[in-house]
């Protein structure tokens, strides 16, 4: 079987190659930003689980900027995982951006000037969640840049105590594959995927992680994401 990091190799050397990808480069070792990007986007916002939606969580990499600006534009509360969930989530309100400026405040390097860092006990109830991608299977199985903060985050809302919410992905159509994805029991899938031409519903026959395998979680994971000792205590304390 071919491996996950085989098939981002793929992905990525495609996507370079065939000039497909945008700012920051290299694409190699990060979920890669992609031409058509807002097309993405603007698919996103015709579903009605966006449209009901009124907290989204996304992932802080470039080619969901589009996204984060977007919700913000739609009145709705972006939360915004912090690098490695060294310092767990930013919550940004809508009306704490002036109008014209949503999305400076939706990008990495102002997000915190215009939100604010939350504690896992204000974290609100999450109805949307995005998450970057390398390569995505029409059945809803994901491959990530191979550090697991996705399946992470998904499982830290489910400790908390939030339902199953829909599982968005934005990527190029190239980096859609028809490739076996292995597949690990923690891993998260996608219900909806959107690219530059189309939006595609998974019905993937994968459940997604209802919270953390704590028999899986390293001594070293918990010294470099002290959030999880929080929710440790938190749900287990």
């Amino acid at each position: 079987m071919v491996t996950k990091q085989e098939i981002r190799e793929l992905k990525w050397e495609y996507l370079t190659g065939n000039k497909l990808g945008r700012f920051p480069f290299p694409l190699q070792n990060r979920i890669p930003n992609f031409k058509g990007a807002e097309k993405a986007a603007n698919f996103v916002i015709t579903m009605p689980e966006y449209e009901k939606a009124k907290v989204i969580k996304v992932n802080p990499d470039a080619p969901q900027l589009p996204n984060r600006a977007q919700i913000l534009k739609d009145g709705k509360v972006l939360l915004v995982p912090t690098p490695r969930l060294k310092a767990g989530f930013i919550m940004i309100k809508p009306e704490w951006v002036p109008a014209g400026e949503e999305r400076k405040a939706a990008s990495l390097s102002h997000m915190k000037s215009y939100g604010r860092e939350i504690v896992l006990t204000e974290v609100p109830k999450i109805d949307l969640f995005f998450v970057g991608s390398v390569a995505l299977h029409k059945d809803g199985r994901r491959i990530g840049k191979g550090e697991g903060y996705a399946d992470r985050e998904y499982a830290i809302m489910r400790e908390l105590g939030n339902p199953d919410v829909p599982v968005i992905g934005t990527v190029h159509s190239a980096q859609l594959t028809d490739i076996d994805i292995p597949r690990d029991p923690f891993d998260l899938t996608v219900d909806r995927i959107a690219t530059e031409s189309e939006l595609i519903k998974t019905n993937s026959p994968y459940r997604k992680p209802a919270g953390i395998q704590w028999e899986l979680v390293t001594e070293s994971e918990f010294e470099e994401m002290p959030v999880l000792k929080e929710i440790w205590e938190l749900t287990r304390g």
